[in-house]
């Protein structure tokens, strides 16, 4: 592999046409130009230079190796530049996983903002899971998380963790129009004893807090359908085949026959944005701040993490 130094030195001499103008370019000796050119010969197996007069000029596989060595200096002085900017522009690569729900409500209208704002901010998205996402997070594959916590089963997050509360909304039960008790205002969830269920992949925090929110109310869940997209728990929930526990965000698309019945005893997520406090940069906080501008929840409170998924007042990770 080649010296930066020496290859530094190679570009400096064809830009400036001689060893002593390239070292006084570069604020080193003459001497000191000719041993880091004498030492990329060697590296590289080739003549680079060869006499020209009183002076010397580059062979042409000199000239060959100055164009990549121009090349990489370039892109030195490129990344060096952008660290320096990162500082304080919000730009490179921005890496968000998120639930569903949050993608298709809360992502589209701030990523375009985003972008069109920072045309050099360049965002991904995935969606999945808390169970799937937080590792890829802590592991450092990911940057930001939409995540969901839900009142009654709140989400349980390692240390070192910030906390962006932004979207509080009640969950409502989903009900074919057949059902005997879709045309009820409200429903304890007793009474669905007997009713099959469709919710999210076992595991996940919405099947969890499914399987909670029944047993709290003496009934032990009978969830046959585990699906991951809500469209498809719709699908079913209209057949007459089961009753899901659907949040407000993600009532999007729903055929018409289903009715969504509230809790008597009301059931709430949230929608939280998750980083590490470690990698905290421009791109994060510029996200952050569109999608709490962009969430109903107001404000909120940022706090870093200590093994609970609850809101609180910021303390040290």
């Amino acid at each position: 592999m080649f010296s930066l130094d020496r290859l530094r030195a190679l570009a400096a001499v064809a830009a400036h046409g001689s060893i002593a103008r390239a070292a006084l370019a570069l604020h080193v000796t003459p001497s000191g130009v000719s041993q880091q050119l004498g030492k990329l010969e060697r590296e590289s197996g080739h003549r680079l230079l060869e006499p020209h007069g009183r002076s010397v000029r580059l062979t042409h596989a000199g000239r060959v190796l100055a164009e990549h060595a121009a090349r990489v200096m370039a892109q030195l002085a490129a990344a060096e530049s952008d660290l320096a900017d990162m500082r304080a522009e919000i730009l490179g690569p921005l890496r968000i996983a998120a639930i569903g729900s949050a993608v298709r409500a809360l992502l589209p209208e701030v990523l375009a903002r985003l972008t069109q704002e920072h045309p050099r901010l360049t965002p991904s998205v995935r969606d999945g899971e808390v169970i799937d996402m937080m590792p890829a997070l802590l592991g450092g594959d990911l940057d930001l998380l939409l995540i969901e916590s839900w009142a009654h089963r709140p989400v349980v997050l390692p240390e070192g963790l910030v906390v962006q509360p932004l979207v509080r909304e009640e969950a409502h039960v989903a009900l074919s129009v057949r059902h005997p008790l879709a045309d009820r205002e409200t429903v304890d969830l007793a009474e669905l004893a007997g009713t099959p269920w469709t919710s999210c992949l076992a595991g996940t925090e919405p099947y969890e807090a499914l399987v909670q929110a029944l047993r709290v109310r003496g009934v032990e869940p009978d969830i046959r359908y585990t699906v991951a997209e809500y469209a498809t728990q719709f699908a079913l929930v209209e057949a007459d085949l089961a009753a899901a526990l659907v949040p407000a965000m993600a009532r999007r698309s729903v055929p018409p026959g289903i009715r969504f019945v509230a809790t008597s005893a009301p059931l709430r997520r949230e929608i939280k944005a998750v980083w590490r406090a470690s990698s905290e940069n421009p791109p994060i906080r510029a996200c952050v701040a569109a999608l709490r501008a962009r969430s109903d929840a107001g404000p909120g409170s940022v706090r870093r993490t200590g093994g609970t998924g609850a809101p609180g007042t910021a303390t040290p990770a």
